[in-house]
């Protein structure tokens, strides 16, 4: 009789336990329909990192189960080949994966780099004892390993599952780093759009892990639109899915080839599907870009009309002179053109105030945004950069490359960039990295597509804090980069109260 087992949506999990060993996380419950289901979001974690010496030997590192895994644990050995190290890991007591939900098949290696970039080393597969080993390469020299659970191998972010993190030992060979890695991390159903049903799997024992995870590929590569906007990718992902189902439909199932197939058809649908969220986002921004287009347009289009209109009623006003009658009746008519002329002006005034505030309302989605009589200020706290340094972190970067899609949008805008320091240090060093900082920002934006002659950059050192540098508060706020946006497209506040507007 066929082994069936029928995966269920996933298990309760020991939350408070999860949120007091990881101060940096914050955990959500949320109910759905007549029962409940759990979502962790981890908002950042720190773990330890290894620089490994080239060459130096290999070095020996613990795996430590998180809480939501904490009877997990493991063990690798990091070797120094020529060009790559080599990480060869053994992990012991791995549950099935789909104890954190139906979409989890599967557990996957990550190595994060020092930026927080993350790679994927290898599906993790669960073997007899609840065993798994993996030898993996990779050409990054410095990095941490943790291991997540994922709907397939093929994944290119983690998940927010984390069940195990390396642990440094006293006699690990290299040095260690503490690693504030802010990698981004997918929340739970992160794969799939709000509202999608993501039906239990039913896995046989006679078909392989791979043939399910292609099915998993698959049907979330369709939820992400990648019949629309990958279609070619998807259709060829979908002819390898109908052989893989050939294959297993087959009484006297042959698993290589069935999993070769597998395996392609997995790969296929994430290609897929990173070619349809691309697709979408840059749909979406020319939509904006043309909307913002189309209104400017409008706008220009308001104001010269009402410039013409208030010089033919000059003209009309001049020529009325000669005659009173006339002059009478030509006043009125110029009364009125002059009224018309003035609420095209006020008209225009109304489109520049509201492209204002849809930019600002746009700006402040990403980073913190407001209004003063310089122009629109998006600030950036000094948390998106290395303490002492002015290399953008992954977060800043994409923080940035929005503000930056949202700024193409408005061509013409003036941009300047302001970097700012706390007193700690010396005038010199605070005025170089406040440059430097600025710069790097300024460089960025224009990397992203903003006009090079329509952003500057500029350091102001310590000289214009915000708050107070007598407590660490206060050396916060002053630590920031400004972004003040301006043109005349966008108009001025419309009212200007003292002391409401810097």
């Amino acid at each position: 009789m066929k082994r069936i087992f029928l995966l269920a949506i996933g298990s309760a999990l020991s939350l408070s336990a999860f949120a007091q060993a990881n101060p940096q996380a914050t955990v959500v419950v949320e109910p759905s329909g007549s029962g409940s289901t759990y979502r962790v979001v981890v908002i950042s974690r720190t773990v330890q990192a290894v620089n490994y010496q080239h060459r130096s030997g290999a070095a020996d590192i613990d795996f430590a189960g998180t809480p939501l895994l904490p009877s997990a644990s493991g063990k690798a050995k990091v070797r120094s080949k020529r060009g790559t190290l080599e990480v060869e890991a053994e992990f012991g007591n791995l549950q099935t994966p789909t104890t954190f939900g139906s979409e989890y098949l599967t557990y996957v290696l990550w190595a994060i780099s020092p930026e927080g970039r993350p790679v994927n080393l290898g599906e993790v597969l669960v073997g007899d004892n609840n065993r798994s080993k993996l030898t993996a390469t990779t050409d990054l020299q410095a990095f941490a390993l943790i291991v997540t659970a994922e709907p397939y191998y093929a994944v290119r972010q983690p998940s927010n599952v984390v069940v195990l993190e390396n642990v440094v030992r006293a006699d690990t060979k290299g040095t260690s780093e503490a690693v504030n890695a802010k990698y981004e991390l997918l929340e739970r159903g992160g794969y799939l759009p709000t509202g999608y049903k993501f039906d239990p799997v039913i896995l046989s024992a006679n078909l392989p892990l791979e043939f399910y995870e292609a099915r998993n590929a698959l049907r979330i590569a369709q939820s992400e639109g990648a019949e629309t906007y990958a279609s070619e990718s998807y259709r060829h992902a979908v002819e390898l899915m109908h052989s893989a189902d050939a294959f297993a439909s087959n009484k006297h199932v042959e698993k290589k080839p069935l999993i070769a197939v597998a395996r392609e058809a997995v790969q296929t649908a994430e290609d897929a599907r990173e070619i349809a969220v691309k697709k979408e986002n840059e749909d979406r921004q020319a939509h904006e870009r043309q909307a913002s287009s189309d209104a400017q347009a409008k706008s220009q289009a308001q104001a010269d009309d009402a410039t013409r209109l208030k010089e033919q009623a000059q003209s009309d006003a001049a020529k009325s002179q000669s005659d009173a009658d006339k002059a009478k009746a030509d006043a009125e008519q110029s009364r009125l053109a002059a009224q018309q002329a003035q609420q095209g002006e006020h008209q225009a005034v109304s489109d520049k105030a509201a492209m204002r505030a849809q930019l600002s309302e746009q700006l402040n989605k990403v980073l913190e945004t407001r209004d003063s009589a310089r122009g629109l200020i998006v600030s950036m706290s000094d948390v998106l950069f290395d303490t002492g340094k002015f290399s953008l972190k992954p977060g800043a970067r994409e923080k940035l490359a929005k503000v930056a899609g949202i700024l193409i949008a408005y061509p013409g805008l003036n941009i300047e960039v302001g970097g700012y320091t706390d007193n700690v240090g010396g005038d010199d060093m605070n005025q170089k990295l406040s440059e430097n900082r600025a710069g790097a920002v300024r460089d960025y934006l224009v990397q992203q597509g903003v006009t090079t002659n329509s952003v500057s950059a500029k350091g102001f050192g310590n000289t214009s804090p915000v708050a107070s540098n007598d407590n660490s508060a206060g050396r916060q706020e002053n630590r920031r980069v400004e972004l003040v946006v301006s043109g005349d497209q966008i108009g001025s506040p419309a009212v200007v109260a003292t002391g409401s507007l810097l």
